[in-house]
């Protein structure tokens, strides 16, 4: 259970920076830096006790490369998306939603170059965790979090722009209770960046074939 405590707090802080930082920002505020140091901390303070995913795919890509027991996929799930949701609230209490069709600019980009988007920084973020994080190569290092928390931040700067740069179904969750995705995309989100999370599970080990 407290693996799944962990997930939970440490998504909440995620999404949480993730919906203050977006919704009605104060001047100066660069969402990325937030956001990914949020993940690096977060993962720093959770690491030794759920692994620090705060991420289905992540869970995803962890699960399938042989790292967790299938049991425990669906609490992690639970517990990272209720607390995007928690998130989510805390948000909206502190600074509202945001009304998406009135607020939006206008879009410039079509849902499949939205998807491509969260596809590869997914997948990206997905890969370096499976790398700094489970390998046997990289056992014992103290620049996991900070590789994590950088990979987000430069997803963040790359493609945000183009997708949000949620690159992680509880924070997409998270986004769409708030106005900040739309509905429409918000299953297609969640498809392409689980897709991405068993992809990098399945590139990891094939790369990997010693490290079970």
């Amino acid at each position: 259970m407290k693996k799944y405590i962990v997930e939970l707090i440490g998504t909440f802080f995620l999404v949480f920076t993730v919906g203050t930082c977006v919704v009605n920002p104060a001047t100066g505020v660069i969402a990325p830096i937030a956001i990914g140091s949020a993940l690096m901390i977060m993962v720093y303070a959770g690491g030794h006790i759920s692994g620090g995913h705060y991420n289905p795919a992540v869970t995803t890509a962890v699960a399938i490369r042989g790292r967790m027991p299938a049991s425990d996929v669906p609490g992690y799930f639970v517990g990272q998306i209720i607390g995007a949701l928690l998130a989510a609230a805390g948000t909206y209490y502190l600074k509202g939603g945001y009304n998406l069709p009135e607020n939006a600019p206008a879009p410039g980009y079509g849902l499949g170059q939205m998807a491509f988007s969260e596809f590869i920084f997914t997948f990206a973020l997905a890969y370096v965790v499976l790398n700094v994080a489970t390998a046997k190569a990289t056992a014992g290092n103290s620049n996991y979090g900070l590789a994590i928390g950088f990979t987000v931040m430069v997803g963040a700067f790359t493609v945000g722009p183009i997708s949000g740069g949620a690159f992680n179904p509880a924070v997409a969750t998270g986004c769409a209770v708030l106005g900040l995705l739309s509905t429409a995309h918000y299953l297609a989100y969640v498809a392409v960046e689980l897709v991405a999370g068993a992809l990098a599970a399945f590139v990891f080990r094939t790369l990997n074939p010693e490290d079970k």
